[in-house]
């Protein structure tokens, strides 16, 4: 079944525009509810937002909708994704519910779900909702409508969660990190954790209005970070996106390091301590250096789809532990259920401390490929798929590259434009490969 309602991750959009709007997401909520009460007698749902003002507007509807299915909510405030995912887990509720729009401007917001065991919803559950959604409301009964709480120390449970996967025998003494928290919803807890564990913590984006949240900071804008790590003269930065599942780290250098980078950090530290890594799940855009480094340490590497919960699919399908994507979703299956970029965060910077090395240092042995990407611009109606002179070209840099290098087409799932990467290890071959295909697909 298409889904009209669901992308990849939960429901978004621009607020005030369908299906951003309350009349919308009460309906949603309501219909969630009528679904989760086919199994349960008295549903119990969390909800978790992050910083931007249509959050409060947006709460409310989804508390409304809830309640009148006969569902009761508990509202945790201003909470990161994964923290939600932590405290459905471990306050044993029904569903985890979290407003946000992850890296998009405030102007945009969204709605996604967590089950009862902190990880994402399967495609079915999905697709019931939105059968439901098509049906009449039934509205409970007063006797029978759902009641709201607030739990008023969310945020400390998730702070002493996080704390709890970084190692008690190391400490952070001695170590200034800048931490950027986008303004979103990680504001608070993010420098709590760093300095509870011991840092001098400088933080920045860490102020939010409703409206600022990831302009210019965070995760999606690190020159900030990278700016003032060299300010402070500060051992490292950590810059979170503004739902804090994503992370980007600088070392004390200024120098940025991506999500596949890091990916292969935390694999490389748990081989060094003679952990069993039986394989590693990046996406269709992960460096080819990382496949080929792991490989060379007898790690098998498998790519997912783009996105976080296609990663998560075949980790739990191969019954791995360790997989990301280059954007800085990382997942460590063995200290969380998703995503989590404060985690990810402690996990790097615990192999760092455990080494005494630099991540400079710790990834002296991994040279990233160069990428050349080409956008193409389609006509109306071109069918690239069935371009022979495409196929044949591909073939042709397939031959030449061999094992030094790889093709990725694939078309832009907003833009009619086709995507052309090529990577190598020369990056001379490499433009010289792009434009090559480009050329053969406005052939």
């Amino acid at each position: 079944m298409t889904r009209q309602y669901f992308g990849t991750d939960g429901i978004r959009g621009t607020v005030g525009v369908p299906p951003i709007t309350p009349d919308f997401v009460l309906r949603l909520a309501h219909a969630v509810g009528r679904v989760l009460k086919r199994s349960q007698e008295r549903p119990i749902v969390l909800i978790g937002k992050d910083t931007r003002i249509s959050g409060y507007m947006l709460e409310s509807a989804l508390e409304s909708g809830f309640n009148s299915a006969g569902v009761d909510v508990v509202l945790l405030g201003p909470l990161p994704t994964p923290g939600v995912a932590y405290l459905t887990r471990a306050q044993r509720a029904s569903l985890g519910v979290v407003i946000s729009a992850s890296h998009n401007p405030f102007a945009d917001n969204g709605i996604k779900f967590f089950s009862a065991q902190g990880a994402k919803l399967p495609d079915a559950w999905e697709e019931a909702v939105e059968a439901t959604l098509r049906e009449d409301p039934v509205w409970a009964d007063s006797a029978s409508l759902g009641k709201t709480r607030r739990l008023e120390d969310a945020a400390g449970r998730y702070v002493e969660f996080c704390k709890s996967t970084f190692s008690s025998e190391l400490t952070l003494r001695g170590v200034k990190i800048v931490v950027d928290g986008a303004h979103g919803a990680a504001y608070q807890i993010a420098p709590m954790v760093f300095h509870e564990l011991g840092a001098e913590v400088v933080a920045i984006g860490c102020s939010p209005d409703g409206l600022n949240i990831n302009h210019d900071v965070g995760a999606t804008h690190p020159q900030a970070l990278v700016e003032a790590v060299r300010k402070h003269k500060a051992d490292f930065g950590v810059a979170l996106d503004g739902d804090a599942d994503r992370l980007q780290l600088v070392d004390s250098e200024g120098r940025l390091f991506n999500g596949d980078e890091l990916l292969y950090l935390l694999a490389d530290d748990r081989l060094g301590r003679d952990e069993h890594v039986p394989g590693v799940v990046g996406t269709l855009m992960t460096n080819m250096a990382v496949e080929v480094a792991l490989k060379a340490r007898g790690v098998h590497f498998v790519r997912a789809r783009v996105g976080d919960r296609y990663v998560l699919e075949e980790l739990e399908k191969n019954h791995w532990i360790l997989g990301g994507e280059g954007s800085g979703h990382l997942l460590a299956l063995d200290k969380h259920t998703t995503g989590d970029g404060l985690i990810s965060a402690l996990q790097v910077l615990q192999a760092c401390v455990r080494n005494g090395r630099s991540p400079s240092q710790l990834l002296a042995e991994l040279q990233l490929f160069p990428q050349v990407l080409i956008n193409v611009r389609l006509k109306a109606g071109q069918d690239w798929k069935s371009n022979t002179r495409l196929a044949a070209e591909t073939q042709a840099v397939n031959d030449e590259l061999g094992d030094t290098g790889r093709v990725l087409i694939r078309a832009s799932g907003t833009e009619p434009l086709l995507r052309v990467m090529v990577e190598a290890r020369d990056p001379a071959q490499a433009q010289a490969c792009a434009e090559r295909l480009a050329l053969a697909v406005s052939a």
